[in-house]
């Protein structure tokens, strides 16, 4: 198919460069168990200067431990009922729980992490523990695609690329904001999503996909809602989220994630005129200097 072609198709966007019929991936071998968990903090519960360590260590830790934020305004989770804003810590570790333990001190001390935290499963059992699913459900309901999707009604997602540690003050003004959400049938969801590791190893320009070295970690925003009639309030306050942050995150251009189509980004024609300087708009935020490439392709 030629260089650039194969160049294209790894990450240049599904559907843009034909069908891909046949691949052949690589596997990695991975350990019998692995350790999961799922930790919440509320801002009673030192939440901001959790959130604010985090971002000095996210990209730093050990390559087989993944630890993301979800920062929420819904129900806290583990009793109570109550509405709050509460940050989830949650990690699946490459190995078992005594070695997890062993760099969570090193490295994230603050957030009290105890045994009892962790859970050891095996790989696959962990993909139901991270889509909410009770200990022990069993592994046949990911043959059932209708369980398993999560029908929530509408939503609103962006993203953005954070490469300098957010201020205490900033993460506070988040929580103002998130605060303001506090409507009926609608909820907020804001996940930190660490990059380092092999994303950092490999150029920009290898494969299309051009967030690597510099990134601390990524931010997915997601805003969801039940009621049709909602939907011109939650979209505005997306973008009003969005818009605060901006001061916070990457510039020149304010990167974002191709695989969250955010239709405010940039001109969309439905007549297929949409000019390059327009296309540029969107085109550079996803790819940066690869778009000009995945163009000639």
């Amino acid at each position: 198919m030629g260089e650039d072609h194969f160049w294209a198709i790894r990450g240049g966007g599904g559907t843009s460069f034909g069908l891909i019929i046949s691949w052949k991936v690589k596997l990695l071998d991975i350990p019998e168990k692995v350790t999961v968990f799922n930790v919440p903090r509320t801002l009673d519960q030192n939440a901001t200067q959790l959130v604010y360590k985090w971002q000095h260590i996210a990209n730093k830790v050990d390559d087989n431990l993944l630890l993301r934020i979800f920062l929420r305004n819904s129900e806290f989770p583990f009793g109570g009922g109550q509405r709050a804003i509460y940050a989830s810590f949650t990690t699946m570790f490459v190995g078992g729980v005594d070695d997890l333990l062993h760099e969570m001190e090193d490295r994230f001390l603050e957030l009290g992490l105890v045994k009892e935290d962790c859970i050891e499963m095996s790989w696959i059992e962990s993909i139901l523990f991270f889509a909410g699913f009770p200990r022990g459900t069993s592994l046949d309901v990911l043959l059932n695609w209708n369980t398993t999707t999560n029908q929530r009604g509408y939503f609103k997602g962006k993203s953005d690329y954070v490469q300098q540690p957010i201020s205490v003050n900033g993460l506070e003004g988040m929580w103002k904001l998130l605060n303001q959400l506090a409507v009926e049938n609608s909820g907020a969801e804001v996940e930190f999503r660490p990059y380092g590791g092999k994303l950092s190893d490999i150029s920009e320009s290898e494969i299309p996909f051009p967030h690597r070295a510099g990134n601390i970690f990524m931010i997915d925003y997601a805003v969801y809602w039940g009621k049709f009639e909602d939907s011109q309030r939650n979209i505005a306050w997306s973008r009003k989220l969005y818009g605060y942050m901006a001061k916070y995150v990457s510039k020149s251009p304010r990167a974002t994630y191709f695989n969250y189509r955010d239709l405010d980004l940039g001109v969309n024609n439905i007549n297929g005129n949409t000019s390059y300087e327009q296309a540029k708009i969107w085109g550079k935020k996803y790819f940066k200097n690869n778009f000009d490439r995945l163009v000639q392709v």
